[in-house]
């Protein structure tokens, strides 16, 4: 353990944590620093902004977890910090208190789905670190049992998501509840430069840390694509299952109504298989992680409430059954596999008329993703063929697939199209909806 401990002070110490909080890290077997740890510690504990861009699996919660502490331990004031979704602030508070609890700091967590009296019973603990979800940040501050005069800290975890179209007023409502003299850091796999822009008018004279460039997929990731038609996923989804036996699995679809429907099926034919998506309960949606994570259920299939906040380091398979409307929540999707050190696969069912949609992605996250086969797939010659033959419109350029007609199939594009009309039903939503749905 000494030796732990000299080896853990010597690779941490030059980031500026004390001794109390190293001697913790050694504890925890946690010795070596990560890219983005290495960059955002000192210029936090310098007291700058920071924007900070690194894939996800990279430790970027102990990247203002640690500095957050560090600074709280010597100055007055709290922290809070605000999540998109309610299993990413559980993560992010049980992230906090691994190190912090021994320190002495006591956390709240403010979501929705949980009881409120047990939250004000935190609150009236004067918690030194506060970890919410705007929603429910937001019912706290209306009924004026939350005071945020003391924030000293504040962060925005997933920023991109934070302050997309959605989150925005709910940020900008909490921002005017918070000191204007403090320090914001915002973190995230996926920052735009628009969303850069946005943050900017928060911050004071931020420093950007990047790893990586933005959208750029962890590197022990493989990446492939099915080009498939909607008749044939179910069928190849069931194949994956089958071929991969060991390790856990997590299939993304687009829809809440959608991801119960599939996580029925795969229990009526003996695959114990978990739901995760905004119509569960607090409690459904903890016993699922719970099941999943210890392993008593294998497959875990959700919308995007869960590629921002699943934490099991072990997954083995990550199967994108729809593609995301928000190129940027791929990045985040796959980055479930292939975290702490571990090797990961990825692969997505792509429809004949998405090709374009695989591009954009492609551009996104800077490589070219394999084209494999399977059970009643579709080659990449086949579906260039199908789409040198129909009339498309192009693309915004921005990554956004909501809004696209569905008449965009000629009549010589059926063979290819059939019952492919349920997976473009929706996409017009607008995106004030998604936010509640988090």
């Amino acid at each position: 353990m000494k030796q732990d401990h000299q080896e853990c002070k010597e690779r941490f110490a030059h980031l500026g944590l004390s001794a109390d909080i190293l001697k913790i890290l050694s504890r925890l077997q946690i010795t070596l620093p990560t890219p983005i740890q290495i960059k955002a510690i000192p210029l936090i504990l310098k007291g700058k902004d920071v924007i900070g861009v690194a894939q996800t699996g990279t430790g970027k919660t102990f990247a203002f977890a640690l500095p957050l502490l560090e600074i709280l331990s010597r100055q007055e004031g709290t922290g809070l910090i605000v999540v998109p979704t309610r299993e990413l602030a559980s993560q992010v508070r049980e992230e906090i208190d691994r190190v912090g609890e021994t320190l002495g700091f006591k956390t709240a967590l403010l979501i929705g789905g949980a009881n409120m009296e047990n939250q004000i019973r935190q609150l009236k603990r004067q918690p030194d670190v506060v970890v919410a979800t705007p929603g429910r940040l937001i019912d706290h501050l209306e009924r004026r049992t939350v005071k945020l005069n003391k924030v000293r800290l504040l962060v925005l975890d997933e920023a991109d998501r934070m302050l997309d179209m959605g989150f925005a007023p709910q940020i900008k409502q909490i921002l005017q509840s918070v000191p204007k003299e403090r320090q914001t850091l915002l973190f995230s796999a996926t920052i735009p430069e628009e969303i850069a822009k946005i943050a900017q008018g928060y911050m004071c004279e931020p420093v950007r840390v990047q790893v990586a460039p933005s959208g750029t997929s962890a590197k022990d990731i493989e990446q492939g694509v099915y080009y498939v038609e909607t008749s044939n996923k179910l069928p190849l989804l069931q194949t994956l299952l089958s071929e991969h036996t060991t390790g856990p699995i997590l299939v993304f679809c687009r829809t809440k109504h959608g991801t119960s429907k599939m996580a029925r099926m795969l229990n009526r034919v003996g695959c114990r298989t978990e739901e995760l998506h905004s119509n569960r309960s607090m409690n459904q949606r903890r016993r699922a992680l719970e099941n999943f994570k210890n392993g008593r259920s294998r497959v875990m299939v959700a919308t995007d409430v869960a590629s921002r906040g699943i934490d099991v380091k072990e997954i083995s398979l990550v199967v994108n059954y729809d593609i995301p409307d928000q190129n940027e929540d791929y990045v985040h999707r796959i980055g479930r596999t292939g975290r702490a050190g571990h090797k990961g696969l990825a692969v997505s069912f792509v429809l004949p008329d998405q090709h374009r949609d695989l591009k954009a992605i492609e551009r996104l996250v800077g490589a070219k993703i394999a084209v494999l086969e399977g059970p009643g797939t579709l080659s990449l010659e086949e579906v260039q063929k199908f789409c040198y033959s129909t009339s498309r419109p192009s693309g915004n350029g921005r990554g956004n697939r909501r809004g696209r007609s569905q008449g965009r199939r000629s009549g010589n594009s059926r063979q290819f199209s059939q019952g492919a009309g349920n997976e473009s039903q929706n996409r017009g939503y607008r995106s004030k909806h998604r936010a509640r749905a988090y």
